[in-house]
């Protein structure tokens, strides 16, 4: 029984590496030093449904990773000099709101980007309507064009709407326009 099970166990994995070999760029090699790399730092799931790597698992077998250089005293001095002028700081309490949001006329305005305008706006919506480019109700976050392709047919690269079948033709063209 546990001969039949390893061998099946055997089999599978020589037809998803050859799969997997197949569609991968990477020598066999590599593959070799990637796999010993991530057994010395525990870079691999643990056995059971922890669905926890074995250096987080357990970390005192493994050595940590070196840490990265971080900002360096005056770098760290000017970013909080530029947040205290800016109001980009903690106000005091329980809020969690900054200082330039409690006290906005104390603080430089922040400069917006301008938005589109009504007209474009209006526009892109008529476009994404007329072509179906709109996500459609319901959980399957597909949308309208992928859901019915029957309704927006695409020719040369584009997006032509067809009336549905069950609204009678002038009643579907008025309303798709």
């Amino acid at each position: 029984m546990k001969l039949t099970h390893t061998s099946i166990a055997l089999l599978l994995l020589a037809a998803l590496g050859t799969t997997a070999h197949a569609q991968s760029e990477k020598t066999r090699e590599q593959v070799k030093a990637e796999l010993a790399e991530a057994i010395r730092t525990g870079d691999m799931l643990a056995t059971g449904d922890t669905g926890m790597k074995l250096n987080e698992l357990y970390p005192q077998r493994y050595a940590k990773p070196a840490a990265q250089a971080g900002l360096t005293r005056d770098q760290v001095k000017a970013e909080l000099a530029e947040a205290i002028r800016t109001g980009d700081t903690l106000a005091s309490g329980e809020s969690g709101l900054k200082l330039n949001e409690v006290f906005p006329q104390r603080y430089p305005a922040v400069a917006l980007a301008a938005g589109k305008t009504r007209e474009e706006v209006r526009a892109e919506t008529a476009e994404a309507i007329r072509t179906g480019d709109m996500v459609a109700a319901g959980e399957s976050g597909l949308k309208l064009n992928q859901l019915y392709p029957q309704h927006y047919a695409r020719k040369l690269g584009t997006y032509t709407a067809q009336a549905p079948s069950s609204l009678p033709s002038t009643a579907a063209n008025s309303a798709l326009r």
